[in-house]
């Protein structure tokens, strides 16, 4: 184990310092400043290698989170990276956007604050790029298969590199521009510089994986001549359907879906010319919904200049402290502070939006929002609770219902659960045969940990199906969850 005295001597949780608030809204770097190695070294060290590890049932991906913890404290990085990469493909997107299951469930959190495996594990694959560690690890030999990867997200991107390292000949479809999928376009560089995501590519690119991007499978290719062309195929599209607020004035002109604010943010920094770009620049913000996608909405109008940023949640605010009906090692829904409500404006919980205020020119002025009361266990308007708040710029975060379903239930037959989401069995295999589904297409809105452990699990599954066995690791099941192994 790491430090036999390690958790006794050292009690305090370290975490890295955020940049001055004054200081990177006027960048989109990332917020975090570099990692102390004395400190990273230290936090390992508290690690107490418990005989069994809820951590690794907090991790879908079932990581090896002792071992590397250890390996840290000991200096031995190479070794580290080994293990950690042994379950999972990508720990430099998880080690910066992933909400950390795994340290709700550490057992030091019992009576000490929970090791930071988080820190830990950005650290070691950070240590890896820098040491030139990581490297392509193409097949050995080409079993003379194909497999189509529709979606270049977490899930796609983790199911195809699996794939490609069992020799199989691998396309990633994606329609837009550039390779990423929410990683590309969903996720602020102040979270995570695209930098880390181009490292990768270029290891899958050597390894053998091939990218096609701007290909809009369904339109440019239907669903079923895709079928036809390759062996196999997975849907890894994610959940992109957004969640509406269908009130009187949604149609005004500055009302729009988070995920389009985000999208043209992104391209903008990458360098691309947006016309017409949706920007906070100079106007009164308000962002309804209070998860990540509300809070990378806030950052991003914060770096653009907004005179004022609210963000609207229509449910009460989390306790600071697990309650009890969440005990170890559940994850609890806790108050959280993110890096964009540190930099500044207001932040409402229990609030209901009732009606969007237009001008005269047909443009968003301003909301009307109320309390929020529970009756009959529905979250209703209060009445006379009525208030306006300004607003030149309305972006709706209220997260998402489930894939686009018309050309894959047209073209192919493939069917859908009641949820929205595409229906499949404990194999990840849908309702279409060799037609396979990972990540949020299947499992609905989730998180990017359970994206690349499903597109791990479903690679394994399509080997089997191509070869009658697999090579590969198959960390978890559908069915994981629902008998209460892993959170959702």
């Amino acid at each position: 184990m790491a430090d036999p005295k390690g958790f006794l001597k050292t009690t305090e949780r370290e975490l890295p310092k955020r940049r001055p608030v004054p200081v990177r809204i006027m960048d989109w770097k990332e917020v975090y400043e570099p990692g102390d190695s004395a400190v990273i070294k230290r936090q390992a060290g508290r690690c107490m290698d418990c005989g069994i590890p809820f951590c690794h049932k907090g991790c879908p991906l079932g990581n090896l989170i002792p071992e590397w913890n250890d390996l840290t404290w000991r200096g031995e990085g190479r070794a580290a990276i080994e293990r950690l990469h042994a379950t999972n493909n990508f720990p430099e997107f998880t080690g910066r956007l992933c909400p950390a299951p795994c340290e709700s469930s550490c057992v030091l959190g019992i009576n000490q604050p929970a090791v930071t495996i988080k820190q830990v594990e950005v650290s070691i694959i950070d240590e890896a790029f820098g040491n030139g560690w990581v490297e392509p690890e193409p097949p050995e030999r080409l079993t003379g298969k194909t497999v189509a990867v529709v979606g270049s997200g977490p899930a796609g991107l983790a199911a195809a590199q699996q794939l490609t390292r069992a020799g199989h000949t691998v396309a990633v479809f994606e329609r837009d521009d550039r390779i990423g999928g929410l990683l590309r376009y969903g996720i602020p560089d102040f979270k995570m510089e695209k930098r880390h995501l181009e490292l990768r590519l270029r290891q899958m690119q050597a390894e053998g994986t091939r990218f096609r991007a701007g290909v809009k499978i369904g339109t440019d290719i239907s669903w079923s001549d895709l079928r036809a062309r390759y062996d196999a195929v997975v849907v890894a599209t994610g959940s992109t359907v957004p969640r509406d607020l269908a009130i009187p004035g949604r149609d005004l002109d500055g009302v729009h879906y988070a995920m389009e604010y985000l999208i043209e943010g992104n391209k903008a920094v990458a360098g691309d010319q947006i016309p017409q770009q949706i920007s906070a620049a100079g106007k009164h913000v308000v962002v309804i919904g209070g998860g990540d996608t509300g809070a990378d909405c806030i950052g991003t109008a914060h770096r653009q200049g907004a005179l004022s940023v609210t963000n609207l949640a229509i449910g009460k605010q989390p306790p600071s402290e697990r309650p009890s009906e969440q005990p170890w090692p559940m994850m609890p829904n806790l108050f959280e502070m993110a890096s964009a409500h540190e930099e500044g404006g207001e932040r409402t919980f229990l609030a209901s939006t009732v009606e969007f205020l237009g001008n005269a020119a047909g443009e968003v002025r301003a909301l009307r929002v109320a309390e929020t009361e529970y009756v009959d266990g529905r979250r209703v308007p209060k009445s006379g609770t009525e208030r306006e708040i300004p607003a030149d710029l309305v972006l709706i975060a209220m997260g998402f219902t489930g894939p686009e379903r018309e050309h894959l239930e047209s073209q192919l037959g493939t069917q859908f659960t009641n949820r929205g989401n595409v229906e499949r069995d404990a194999t990840y295999a849908t309702t279409t045969p060799g037609v396979f589904v990972a990540g949020d297409a299947g499992r609905g809105q989730s998180l990017i940990v359970w994206a690349i452990a499903e597109g791990r699990a479903a690679a394994a599954e399509v080997d089997t199906f191509l070869m009658g066995e697999t090579v590969l690791p198959a960390p978890v099941r559908p069915t994981d969850v629902a008998i209460g192994l892993l959170p959702a």
